[in-house]
């Protein structure tokens, strides 16, 4: 111990050991120490001398220190200690109380000194895999060395740190753990090392994603208090930013796992805006940011308006629009907040039709739009906000062509309010003022309003502007040419300062305005000026910042060569074509027109749709005209070079095709008719189809009812033969011993016979049905068809049907007679009992008494007789519905048999049509077949082809 107070303590006599020699004693104590203790002490005196002596430490005691990292896992200071000390060696922080003279050098050596120490550590990756299991300790000493440790390591080097901590078992989710550490020191040192870990490596974003890293991070930014929090919020944001910035995967994950709607309380922004600290308008920067990254240009359109129509309906669009229109905002995050809502809108209708009906909290309220055109044509703005409004207005415009009416409709005539400030004289003014940036800004954003809408390039033609009193106003167009050419007065003031950028604005705005529309070509080309001017710029030889106006002049002759639709005789496409070869060159003029793609400032602004400039003297390209470039250069020069005959034939090939696209449009639209005509025909046949499965199922129920309602009258038939004789017989029974009560005979007789009126109904109904199959088969024995043969055999069955029908008429017409007899009878009966009840006193009369007596018996006798002739007609009855029946069974079979035949009929007649249809197939090849030989030249016998149509006529006469 005495060696260890003479390094720790004070000073001992004698010469004192470098810190080289110190070092290297420790370094022995630490390997051949077999206390812990004093491995301890050792590890504790080279964390001390680390810092100071970090090369020697690092040379010599790398090994030692990994060696505990590995043997005394079970001594967690011990373990701090070593971690510390690596950490101080492989950390590039240098100490503060160094020169500032010295401060490149000594952090270049420190930069190189950690990057060797990292690779000598990480050579192998046992090392990486020891580092990470130390992680699962829980020992703060521990774990937060070790967290620093990786921390480091990745700084250094980050892309061979990733590869092996992405092999690693269960390495992301271990670092992962960190960001569920309740000691905040150890989770926002997690948040650094996270930081690093994910930087430009989408596979581990991935990974880091799916380990529910957005849900950690969210709640820590809610925890720390949003927009107001510290530093661990930017942690959080820079984290966030990492995993989603060009990783459609993530960003689709975030959308679906609905975290675009917990953004939305980042920017609840109070009233009162005056207390901005400086972290707070950090996190906002990067909570903006974040919104930029799910909508920027780059991503694929899919996504991107996915996410915009997401914003939208959770109101994170509004929330914007009210720090937009807020007052207290500093400036940089007001100029960010204008960019996000560029990207939020850009190519979104719905987002873009709600940004239109934003208004200021201004009085009169103007619409969002007006004030921040206003901005942008206003000098003393600062030049990144004037940048961040020109993208916002190009973002608004952009495949908005509802949008672009609305601008272009504030410049015509009829919609000018004098009592307002609208867009149109907005962009009017920036376009005409002194400062050459507002005539670019206003020049481009005019453009925007332009971009691929034909409808209104040709509206702007109708602007009229007042130059000055008793002058006639001049067009927008004629006015912007002007200014090119400087003729006028204006035109030399506007031109003072930059004026390259302003005449490169007017040409990009009259390059958009006159492609792809012949009437603006032809109204730019009635103005004499124009043309002389052109060529003028174009033929000079001029010096380096004029060499882009003669390009874009260049640009803009060959558009006016392009599509000139020849309706000027002095200006054709082929008199301007000899004027350039005249005037110009052929040549020349290409090699003018290709120093608009070779400027340096072109490459630049076609990168991305953000115009973002170092200096207002280098905002010279926007970006869709750079597109727009791009698509003419190779067409104008081509149509300069073309002669007249080519054109000719060119012009002729267009008008075939044209022919051929509207034949080809017309089938298409045959074709889309025939299909949903076809579609209309198969809902039908599903309709119909269903209708006939329902109509065969109610048939089959209504089948089954019918049988079952057959069975049950057949039971009830049954029933009411077995009952009525004995009824019949207590009835007549009943009456004999009624002495004098005639009445119930009567009704007894009323109910009998309506029995018999009902069984002669029935009767009367099945010898109907007999007679109709009677019918039917006499007439299917008329009819002269293969199966007479079976219609002779039934002729025998057809007879005895014809013997048994006379046999029920004639048991129809007793029965009638009977009935007729039991009616006469009851009506006498009734009579005489209603003459017997209202008769007088019976006593009084002694022959009125007898004589009734008498009249009794004679119907008592009477009674009895028809009993006897119910009892007969009952048995009549049985035999006849006996012969009904054998009489039914004979038709079924007879009918059966019918059918029979029928179907062997049918089947033999598509047989013979299916031969006669074989036959003439063959028939017509062989006709083509002795064609194709006359054809040849071969000689062809006429007979056997004669032979052949004669037994073909005869086929078909067989037929009919």
């Amino acid at each position: 111990m005495n060696f260890f107070r003479g390094v720790m303590g004070g000073q001992a006599a004698g010469p004192q050991p470098t810190g080289a020699e110190t070092i290297q004693k420790l370094c022995d104590r630490v390997a051949s120490s077999t206390l812990l203790e004093d491995r301890r002490d050792a590890v504790r005196a080279l964390k001390s001398l680390s810092k100071k002596y970090r090369m020697e430490v690092g040379t010599q005691a790398m090994d030692h220190l990994i060696n505990i990292l590995q043997t005394d896992r079970s001594d967690s200071e011990i373990l701090g200690y070593a971690l510390d000390t690596m950490y101080n060696i492989i950390c590039n922080d240098e100490e503060e109380e160094q020169d500032e003279s010295e401060d490149e050098t000594a952090q270049k050596q420190a930069d190189d000194l950690g990057a060797k120490f990292t690779e000598a550590f990480i050579q192998d990756p046992e090392h990486i895999t020891l580092l990470l299991t130390m992680l699962e300790e829980f020992d703060f000493h521990v774990r937060w060395p070790a967290v620093k440790l990786l921390t480091a390591l990745l700084r250094n080097q980050c892309v061979q740190l990733q590869s092996i901590i992405l092999v690693s078992p269960m390495g992301v989710s271990r670092l992962m753990d960190l960001l569920a550490d309740s000691r905040e020191v150890i989770r926002n040192d997690g948040l650094l090392l996270l930081q690093q870990l994910t930087k430009g490596n989408a596979a581990i974003q991935k990974i880091v994603a799916f380990e529910n890293a957005f849900e950690r991070l969210l709640d820590i930014i809610t925890e720390e208090g949003s927009s107001d929090g510290g530093i661990v919020v930017e942690d959080c944001l820079l984290l966030l930013r990492n995993l989603l910035k060009n990783n459609s995967s993530n960003q689709n994950f975030f959308k679906e796992g609905s975290f675009i709607q917990r953004m939305r309380p980042w920017f609840e922004v109070g009233d009162d805006n005056s207390g901005w600290s400086a972290q707070k308008v950090t996190n906002l920067h990067l909570m903006l940011q974040l919104v930029r990254v799910m909508v920027s240009p780059v991503n694929s359109p899919g996504a991107t308006a996915s996410c915009q129509r997401s914003m939208y309906q959770c109101g994170l669009l509004q929330q914007l629009c009210t720090i937009l229109m807020a007052t207290g905002v500093p400036a940089d995050i007001l100029t960010e907040t204008i960019n996000t809502v560029s990207e939020v809108i850009r190519g979104s209708q719905i987002n873009q039709d709600y940004f239109a009906s934003v208004n200021a909290p201004s009085n009169p309220p103007r619409p969002a739009i007006v004030v921040l055109l206003m901005s942008m044509v206003n000098e003393r703005q600062p030049f990144v906000l004037r940048c961040a409004v020109l993208y916002c207005f190009q973002c608004f415009l952009y495949k908005n062509q509802k949008g672009q009416g609305e601008i272009v409709a504030t410049l015509l005539p009829s919609t000018i309010d004098a009592n307002s400030i609208s867009a149109g004289q907005l962009l009017c003014g920036g376009l005409f003022s002194a400062d050459s940036l507002s005539n670019w800004c206003a020049s481009v954003a005019l453009a925007h309003a332009l971009q691929d809408n034909l409808t209104q390039k040709e509206q702007l033609l109708r602007v009229q502007l007042a130059t000055s009193l008793g002058k006639p106003p001049v067009s927008l167009l004629q006015q912007c040419t002007n200014i090119l050419s400087q003729g006028d007065k204006i035109s030399r003031r506007v031109s003072k300062g930059s004026k390259v950028q302003t005449r490169v604005g007017l040409l990009m705005l009259l390059c958009t305005w006159i492609n792809n529309c012949p009437i603006a070509v032809t109204h730019f080309l009635h103005n004499q000026e124009n043309v002389p001017f052109l060529t003028a710029q174009i033929s000079e030889n001029l010096g380096e910042d004029e060499r882009l106006v003669q390009g874009l002049c260049a640009l803009l002759l060959g558009i006016c060569i392009y599509y000139n639709d020849n309706s000027l005789e002095n200006y054709t496409k082929e008199k301007l074509k000899q004027l350039i070869e005249k005037r110009i060159g052929k040549e020349n003029f290409v090699e003018k027109l290709g120093f608009v793609t070779k400027h340096e400032l072109y490459s630049r602004a076609a990168q991305k749709p953000q115009p973002v400039f170092p200096s207002p003297d280098q905002m010279l390209f926007d970006h869709e005209f750079t597109k727009l470039v791009k698509e003419l250069e190779g067409v104008i020069t081509k149509a300069v070079h073309k002669s007249s005959e080519d054109e000719k034939k060119e012009e002729e090939v267009k008008k075939t095709l044209e022919q051929h696209d509207n034949i080809v449009t017309q089938y298409k639209e045959l074709i889309r008719e025939q299909d949903s005509k076809i579609q209309e025909l198969k809902e039908q046949v599903s309709s119909l189809t269903t209708q006939t499965e329902q109509m065969q199922a109610t048939m089959t129920q209504q089948q089954s009812q019918i049988q079952q309602h057959k069975d049950q009258y057949n039971i009830l038939k049954l029933k009411l033969g077995k009952e009525n004789p004995s009824q019949a017989s207590n009835t007549l029974g009943d009456g004999a011993h009624v002495n004098g009560v005639q009445t119930e005979e009567a009704t007894q007789l009323r109910e009998e016979m309506e029995e018999l009126r009902s069984q002669h109904a029935l009767l009367q109904t099945q010898l109907g049905e007999k007679d109709a199959i009677i019918d039917s088969l006499r007439s299917e024995r008329s009819q002269p068809t293969d199966g007479d043969t079976a219609g002779s055999d039934n002729a025998e069955l057809l007879k005895e049907l014809e013997l048994l029908r006379s046999q029920v008429q004639s048991q129809a017409a007793e029965i009638g007679q009977l009935k007729s007899d039991n009616a006469d009878l009851l009506r006498r009966a009734e009579t005489e009992s209603t003459g017997a009840s209202s008769s007088g006193d019976f006593s009084s009369d002694a022959t009125k008494t007898a004589e009734l007596e008498s009249r009794l018996a004679a119907q008592t006798s009477e009674v009895e007789r028809l009993k006897e002739e119910v009892q007969g007609l009952t048995g009549g009855r049985d035999q006849l519905e006996q012969q009904t029946a054998s009489a039914t069974s004979s038709a079924a079979i007879l009918k059966a048999e019918m059918a029979k035949l029928e179907a062997e009929l049918l089947e033999s007649k598509k047989e013979q049509d299916d031969l006669l249809m074989l036959l003439a197939d063959q028939d017509q090849k062989i006709h083509s077949l002795r064609k194709r030989l006359k054809d040849l030249g071969e000689t062809v016998d006429d007979e056997d082809e004669l032979d052949t149509r004669d037994q073909t006529d005869e086929d078909d006469e067989d037929e009919d």
